[in-house]
């Protein structure tokens, strides 16, 4: 049990680490959610947003940390 408390608090940082990493992205003027790529479809009762480009990036950057953090430690 111990093993999986461990694991849940680790997961807990990186979900900070995320959260402190998107909200410091938006506060530089990158508008996530907002970039060529993202398609956004409008109707008179229903709204979808898939965030395509948004979805690359921040795969791009989290793949780069987390091998980043392996060759580290």
């Amino acid at each position: 049990m111990e093993s999986f408390a461990r694991t849940l608090i680790i997961l807990g940082v990186v979900l900070l680490g995320i959260g402190v990493l998107i909200f410091a992205l938006s506060r530089a003027g990158l508008p996530l959610g907002q970039l060529p790529g993202d398609i956004r479809i409008e109707g008179e009762n229903y709204s979808c947003f898939i965030p395509l480009a948004t979805g690359l990036l921040l795969s791009l950057l989290l793949t780069l940390a987390l091998n980043l953090f392996n060759r580290l430690f």
